[in-house]
Order: structure tokens, then sequence, then C-alpha cells
């Protein structure tokens, strides 16, 4: 009884956070409008003020960085669980960079422009990385390690930047339209560009929430989890599957934001515990709150511009990807 109430007390808190964080993202900005007026903004179909007017103007951008948050958090937790890797994360992986170095090459060679092409784009990029990144962590003695694919994922991060630089250099117009997209940000959100991103995050989340319980198992090791009756190479491939979509997919219209995807799966599973059907949709509002709150920071550190929200994300958890690696003792997954 008092294990329902505390996850019920947890959901509680998320939910209330959540909103919080919507009207925040409302409410500031470049001109700050007041609760009331977000309020009436919200229940009236025609803007009447300015305020009004300001306020649906961030509806989208509000929805967009709920929804990137909610992907990146759940695809943290999903690569941690089949690599059980406590440091996995779609930067320190290199899926990021992947579906950056793949979304540059189709600016430059392919003259694409728009928020799907952005898409399909990207989720090969991320999954070609993906793939390679952990067959080079599975090379060598003792297979794949988490030291091993992290310091692969580095270095093939490291690589793919480097290409990215070859290609824009010398390409001033691609270089314009690039440098703002690479640092991540949620301000360019349209209606649009959400709507042909959302069956793909939506494809992701419902995997990730379905082989939940598989994944539970496969955290017990391999061998228990056969015995169990979970086909532990399928697990994986979809749990690889529903990452990549979910990283792919905001990364083509957000840029690559690191480390929501480290920080929100460790908080939450201090919070909530490791059981990853309740790990998965905790993850997914932790997630959906950080990236708001980084929006927001964003816009009140550089008012009257805006700090995007990629550097902001990278400013929090870079002093805990720290944390995590000066631990002497690193528990597997």
């Amino acid at each position: 009884m008092m294990k329902y109430m505390k996850i019920s007390a947890i959901l509680a808190g998320s939910l209330l956070s959540l909103l919080l964080c919507i009207f925040a993202s409302l409410a500031f900005g470049s001109r700050f409008v007041s609760f009331h007026e977000v309020s009436r903004a919200l229940l009236h179909t025609e803007a009447a003020s300015i305020s009004e007017i300001v306020v649906l103007e961030r509806i989208p951008r509000t929805v967009f960085s709920i929804i990137a948050g909610a992907s990146l958090g759940v695809s943290g937790v999903l690569m941690q669980a089949i690599t059980r890797n406590p440091i996995a994360d779609p930067s320190i992986l290199g899926v990021n960079t992947g579906a950056s170095l793949f979304v540059v090459s189709g600016i430059s060679f392919f003259h694409i422009g728009t928020a799907g092409q952005y898409i399909w784009f990207a989720l090969a990029g991320a999954a070609i990385t993906a793939i390679f990144v952990y067959g080079i962590g599975s090379m060598g003695y003792g297979g794949m390690t988490p030291i091993k694919l992290a310091l692969a994922g580095a270095a093939t991060s490291a690589a793919l930047s480097s290409l990215v630089s070859a290609i824009i250099l010398p390409r001033t117009e691609v270089m314009n339209a690039y440098r703002f997209w690479q640092v991540g940000t949620v301000s360019g959100a349209t209606w649009e560009g959400i709507s042909s991103v959302l069956p793909f995050l939506t494809t992701g989340l419902l995997v990730g929430i379905f082989i939940a319980p598989a994944l539970n198992a496969l955290a017990l090791g391999d061998d228990v989890a056969t015995g169990l009756g979970v086909n532990t190479g399928m697990v994986r491939i979809a749990g690889a599957f529903a990452g990549v979509v979910l990283c792919g997919a905001t990364t083509a219209l957000a840029g690559p934001i690191g480390f929501v995807g480290l920080m929100v799966p460790h908080t939450m599973r201090l919070i909530c515990g490791p059981n990853l059907r309740l790990l998965i949709p905790m993850s997914a509002m932790g997630g959906a709150v950080l990236l708001t709150i980084s929006d927001i920071i964003g816009r009140l550190i550089g008012s009257p511009s805006e700090l995007e929200a990629g550097i902001v994300t990278a400013f929090l958890g870079a002093p805990i990807l720290i944390i995590v690696a000066m631990r002497a003792k690193v528990r597997t997954l």
C-alpha cells in the first residue's frame, strides 16, 4: 500500500511540475506575460491583445520542448538499459553527431530544407552511427563493456564532428543554415514540424513502453532473461530501434541537444527505482520538465535575445557526467 502511495505522490508531483513549466514557458521571454493573461489567451480561440498573441506564438515552442525533452529522456533510458551502461546517452554514444552529419550532408549535397527531409536523414545517420559504435564497442576480448562502448562513442563523435566541420567550412550558405541548429534549440518549432515528427516519436515511445518488462528481465543478465523466456536479441533490437527513432527524430528538428538522456534517467532512478515500467514514463516527464526549464532559463539569461536550450543543458549536464565518471564503483544496470 505504501509503495503505491509513494508512486502516486511521485506521479502527482511530476505532473504538477510539468504544468508549472508549461505556464512558465508561456509567460516568460523577451516580453513577460502575466499568468492571468496566459490563462485568458488559452481560453480564447482568437487573440485580442499583444500579450495573447505572444502566448499563442509561444505554444508550438512549449509543446515541442515537452515532446523533445520526453523523447530524449526515454531514449537515454532505453540506451542505458540495452547496453547496461550507466553513462549511455545519445550524445555520449555519438548518435546525435551521426544524425547531425547526415543532416548537414543532406543540406550540402541534396539541398534538403523541409522538416520531413531532415527527419529521414537524421534517422539514417543516427541508426548507422548506433550500429557502428555498438560494433566497435563489442570488438576485442570480453565483448561489449560499458567503458569500451563509451570510448567508442566518444571517438566516433569526435571523428564525425570533424567531418561536419570539413563539409560546412567551405560552404557559407550551409554554415548559416547549420550554425544555429547545431547548438540545439526549440525556438524554431512550428505546428508543421511537430506534426511531421510526432508519428516517429509516438512509435518510439510505445515500443519502449511495450518492451519495458523484457528490459527489466534483461537487467538481471542475459542468461537469467533467456531462462525467463525473453529473446534478448530481439529485445535489444527493439530497444535500439526505439532509442534511435526518438533521438534521431528529435535531433532533426531541435538539433543535437545533449545530456538530457543522461541526467534524467539517473535522477528518476534515484527517485522511483530501477523498474523500467515506471522509469520510462517518469523519464519522459522528467525530460520534458528539464528541457522546458532549460529553454526558459535561456530566454531569461539572454533577454532580450535568448540562449539556446542545448547550451543550458550542456552547462547543467557536464557536472553530472563528471560526478558519474568519478564514482569509484558504478552499479551495472
